[in-house]
């Protein structure tokens, strides 16, 4: 069964690696395969990723659309959770599971963790 996507005007689209912008008027696709699709609600640049669990966000996005560079991904991935978990060990609860993803290459659920992690990070740094 195909998967439907409304596009509002303007607004993109990551669909299978390709940074897609819609035009002037609603559109309405139909994805007939299995790709990595992230509407622009949940696509990070990488000029947003300016805090730790955000850059972590912004890693599991390059390996669910950028799978050429997977190894590369994960290793700043580890990297990136060690040193978030060291510095903030309340962040394990959210990196365990986000880590269960990765290993399992579901990355569309690892983001949803991901961007829970990152609304308790906005939390903890508004307590500060």
């Amino acid at each position: 069964m195909p998967l439907k996507i409304t596009l509002k005007p303007h607004e993109r689209l990551i669909l299978g690696g390709a940074v897609i912008r819609n035009g002037d008027s609603t559109v309405r696709l139909l994805v007939e395969n299995e790709v990595p699709i992230l509407r622009e609600k949940d696509i990070l640049s990488k000029a947003e990723a300016n805090s730790p669990c955000r850059r972590i966000y912004f890693v599991i996005q390059l390996m669910y659309v950028d799978e050429q560079n997977l190894a590369e991904h994960h290793k700043l991935y580890w990297t990136l959770v060690a040193d978030s978990v060291g510095a903030a060990p309340s962040l394990a609860r959210y990196t365990g599971p986000i880590s269960q993803c990765v290993v399992e290459k579901n990355y569309y659920q690892a983001l949803k963790i991901a961007r829970q992690m990152t609304e308790y990070e906005q939390e903890l740094t508004r307590r500060i």
